[in-house]
């Protein structure tokens, strides 16, 4: 059975850090691309983040860039984003996706898996 389990989201106040993990089973993580999404209330699904199979390549979306860090660790079928300088407008679910061939995808529709996802909420 495919899996993407997302963790390590929670309360953190701003300013503070956040490593959030995704771990993956049932297919051959090496061979996907990995995406980072996040969707607060009343918003679209935002793309944050996305690394190639490889972990060579990566993607920022311009409200985390500098922020945030993408990396995945293939021998551990598991990818990691981790947040520094939190603000209370990344207060989202936090989704990881997966998306076959070795470059990843600014567009949700185009990834195949995707978690449950996880909260994160940035409030003092």
């Amino acid at each position: 059975q495919v899996q993407l389990v997302e963790s390590g989201g929670g309360l953190v106040q701003p300013g503070g850090s956040l490593r959030l993990s995704c771990a993956a089973s049932g297919f051959g993580f090496d061979y996907y691309a990995i995406g980072w999404f996040r969707q607060a209330p009343g918003k679209q699904r935002e793309g944050v983040s996305y690394i190639s199979t490889s972990g060579t390549s990566t993607y920022y979306a311009d409200s985390v860039k500098g922020r945030f860090t993408i990396s995945r660790d293939n021998a551990k079928n598991t990818a990691y984003l981790q947040m520094h300088s939190l603000k209370p407008e990344d207060t989202a679910v936090y989704y990881c996706a997966a998306a076959v061939g070795p470059q990843g995808h600014q567009e949700a529709y185009r990834y195949d898996y995707w978690g449950q996802g996880t909260q994160v909420t940035v409030s003092s």
